[in-house]
């Protein structure tokens, strides 16, 4: 991908007269001079979105030949519909062809927004069709939840960790990255209740009521748990590095490690999994589908339908419903 594509790091304009650090001269051509794909990419506060639409616009301009970014003012739908179809060829997903799409529509979007290109040639080209009235990950039944919740063993430090952090993911909904990024200080009363700070995408916040059986397995970690009492201090730590949070891929294999004491067997568990858990749950027992939206931490509620796996367990089946 060419250098003008990626945005350079460049210190920041000093807020006040009185700060010394200013732009030189040649850092302030550079930024002038700086093409609105750059911009774009900077624009992106997502890591993963970031990297997943860099490596799909990388794929589309070593596809059309693209090695400025003034050449993608020459691209015409022609070019898009060609692209698809290789992808197609490839046999890729279309939920994978639908999101190299769609970032090629966004950039183009920003691009005409900055009057960098006179149209969007992504708009008007047919996406494949998916299933979006089904989520495709897997949820767990309440007997398996509350067997994988008491599958560690009590008794050491890593059991008790292990026993904390299921509970925060199967009674609060966490992701992965949002589980990692816990701190001790996330933990705090509002309203006289216990309450988890969160930190979601974009950086947004979130205050989700503690489970009360959340709050005792988490005490009892902390109990045993050597955390300096630094309030800053990451609430999950590895047991390798002290100090260290957990990676999502230690947490990732926790929940599978936790799921084979359990005797388990459910095909791409993972720590999605247990999330649409919860929310499932949630709503099985009563839960506003626009609460669960919130507590997710979900911008649309179309997101949230994806979640609701009742329609999925046997004992809701009308046919049990029928009696002669």
């Amino acid at each position: 991908m060419p250098d003008a594509l990626l945005p350079s790091p460049v210190p920041p304009a000093p807020l006040l007269p009185a700060i010394s650090q200013r732009l030189t001269p040649a850092q302030f051509d550079t930024l002038a001079a700086a093409p609105a794909t750059a911009e774009w990419f900077a624009n992106l506060s997502n890591a993963r979105t970031r990297r997943a639409y860099r490596l799909d616009l990388g794929e589309f301009m070593a596809y059309a030949g693209i090695a400025r970014a003034e050449d993608f003012r020459l691209i015409t739908r022609a070019h898009v519909l060609a692209w698809r179809t290789s992808l197609e060829d490839r046999l890729l997903s279309g939920a994978t062809i639908r999101r190299k799409l769609a970032a090629l529509s966004s950039l183009f979007d920003y691009l005409c927004d900055h009057h960098a290109a006179a149209s969007n040639p992504v708009r008007g080209v047919r996406r494949p069709k998916v299933d979006s009235a089904e989520g495709k990950t897997p949820a767990l039944s309440e007997h398996e939840a509350r067997a994988l919740l008491d599958a560690p063993r009590t008794g050491t430090l890593k059991g008790q960790r292990d026993r904390a952090l299921l509970a925060i993911l199967l009674y609060h909904g966490l992701r992965r990255a949002e589980l990692c990024a816990l701190r001790l200080q996330d933990i705090l009363p509002r309203h006289g209740v216990l309450h988890l700070r969160v930190r979601g995408k974009g950086g947004k916040l979130r205050y989700l009521v503690l489970h009360p059986t959340a709050a005792e397995r988490v005490s009892a970690y902390l109990k045993i748990a050597d955390h300096g009492g630094t309030p800053a201090a990451p609430l999950f730590q590895s047991l390798r590095a002290t100090g260290a949070p957990l990676t999502p891929d230690g947490v990732y294999k926790i929940v599978q490690a936790s799921a084979a004491l359990a005797g388990l067997s459910v095909p791409g568990l993972g720590v999605h999994g247990l999330r649409t858990t919860a929310a499932t749950c949630a709503l099985e027992h009563g839960a506003d589908l626009a609460e669960v939206q919130t507590w997710l931490g979900h911008a649309n509620i179309s997101t949230t339908r994806l979640y609701d796996r009742r329609h999925h367990r046997p004992a809701n089946s009308p046919s049990l419903k029928v009696e002669y």
